[in-house]
């Protein structure tokens, strides 16, 4: 069969999909990555009420650069929030579309 696609020109189908019961450890792996997903968020709200302080802070006091700071750390934490919660479904749309080529 290879040496009549060989000679063919045409490539051999090659199906391989990730193997889950190949490895001993993977379910422990599964939840370690959802326990640093969970950090990650936790980090991500934590960053985002201190990031609000600063805001406060600095608008408060009139300091428009902590005031700007603020803000970015805002955005800086609602897109690490975001990252972490879409985190499967990035990489599975990755893999979706890798299959695809």
């Amino acid at each position: 069969m290879v040496a009549t696609s060989i000679a063919t020109g045409e490539s051999p189908d090659i199906d391989i999909t990730p193997n889950t019961d190949g490895l001993p450890g993977i379910d422990q792996l599964k939840e370690i990555v959802g326990a640093i997903m969970s950090i990650g968020l936790i980090l991500a709200v934590v960053a985002l009420i201190i990031a609000a302080i600063v805001w406060a802070f600095g608008a408060n006091s009139s300091n428009p650069h902590l005031a700007g700071r603020g803000k970015t750390g805002i955005l800086v934490a609602a897109a690490a929030g975001v990252v972490c919660g879409a985190a499967v479904a990035l990489v599975n749309f990755g893999w979706d579309l890798g299959q695809q080529i």
